[in-house]
């Protein structure tokens, strides 16, 4: 990507080129792009590629010619995002602007087909698959710009992310490196409590090093902390190497937790919600201590696995099933292989799909592996299907 900011940094326009494999059997006669950024406003991202719009947030690619099984091709166009006026991951704040799911990224097609799910409202209905990234951002005016990726002579280049997020504004800056060498970058607007990025900066560090030594070493070189005290929808959203956290109070720990659970270890999160946001809820229990004795419920009227379209119609139990629930059966999962057996499976596990996408067949399977007594029931007692 080759992008320009306006002096204000809220319009970034600029040309985008994605370079793919058709990795099926099959020809390749079109592709889909996702404009997420388009979820609340449908003129927040506007490109130039000759695109059939299905809705919104999907733009149709017919290609010049079908690509064949195994081959590559690139789509080149030109693209303008416009933060809109709202306290969203994409949007502005005062002086400050996001681009959280701003830019255009592939659709992906699997053995289901294309997946082109909605977004529902709350959580995410993300699919993506680990990608390599060269962005330059040019900018004018009185701004800076946190963004995923690390920055060197103006180009960014972010490796095996799953998204590129940034912001831009006048925000303040400071940076430390933890003790396991991660540099921890913060970006705060003007109202945050330097106290405040002091004890998020403090969080990340200690966070970032103990699920590198539980999980696999960070890989993303450095993480960026973007700290605002004003957003009212969401307290934290993650990106690879980058997340936006309210402040004071973010759950910075949980936040992080997902450069593990969703950004390394992928997921359709439309499908399968809790295979992200269970295992960071659960990775900031064992963070802090946490054992949650006595917090599974008992049997459960649905399933903590159901995906986001029956969340959408059941918003106020979203929480507490994919996330409250769902770190609730990981701990009992824990008691019933022991602390030290649970470790070895999520190291193990998170090894052996290193920036792939999961389904609940490979957790289960990967359990089943640890545990010496058959887990058929026990998935059965606690709501994953």
């Amino acid at each position: 990507m080759e992008l320009t900011g306006s002096a204000d940094g809220t319009t970034w326009t600029g040309r985008e080129t994605v370079a793919f494999t058709n990795t099926s059997t099959e020809p390749l006669a079109e592709i889909y792009l996702r404009l997420w950024g388009n979820a609340h406003d449908c003129k927040a991202v506007v490109i130039s590629i000759g695109a059939v719009a299905e809705d919104c947030t999907v733009a149709k690619v017919p290609l010049a010619s079908p690509v064949k099984a195994g081959e590559g091709t690139s789509v080149s166009f030109d693209v303008t995002m416009t933060a809109p006026d709202g306290l969203e991951r994409f949007g502005r704040s005062g002086p400050y602007s996001f681009f959280g799911n701003a830019l255009p990224v592939l659709a992906i097609r699997d053995h289901g087909g294309w997946h082109l799910e909605p977004d529902v409202g709350i959580g995410e209905s993300f699919y993506t698959v680990a990608a390599d990234f060269r962005v330059r951002l040019t900018h004018t005016g009185n701004v800076v710009v946190p963004s995923t990726g690390v920055t060197v002579d103006g180009v960014t280049i972010a490796k095996q992310v799953r998204d590129f997020a940034w912001a831009a504004g006048p925000f303040t800056t400071s940076e430390a490196t933890s003790p396991g060498g991660t540099k921890v970058r913060t970006w705060a607007t003007s109202t945050v409590a330097p106290a405040a990025v002091a004890d998020a900066r403090s969080k990340a560090m200690a966070a970032v090093d103990d699920f590198g030594r539980r999980f696999g070493a960070y890989p993303y070189g450095e993480l960026d902390l973007v700290l605002n005290d004003r957003w009212t929808r969401f307290s934290g959203m993650e990106y690879p190497g980058l997340v936006l956290l309210i402040s004071p109070g973010a759950p910075v720990v949980h936040e992080v937790a997902h450069q593990w659970w969703y950004g390394i270890v992928g997921n359709n999160e439309y499908a399968d919600p809790w295979l992200d946001e269970a295992f960071a809820t659960y990775a900031t229990d064992v963070h802090e201590g946490n054992r949650r004795i006595g917090c599974w419920p008992g049997t459960l009227p649905v399933a903590i696995s159901s995906p986001m379209s029956y969340w959408r119609a059941h918003q106020s139990s979203y929480g507490v099933y994919v996330y409250t629930h769902g770190s609730c059966m990981l701990h009992e999962l824990e008691r019933r292989l022991g602390a030290e057996a649970m470790a070895r499976l999520l190291a193990t596990y998170a090894k052996a799909h290193w920036y792939g996408v999961v389904t609940p067949t490979d957790f289960k399977t990967a359990a089943q592996a640890a545990s010496p007594t058959d887990l058929t029931s026990f998935w059965t007692a606690h709501g994953v299907g």
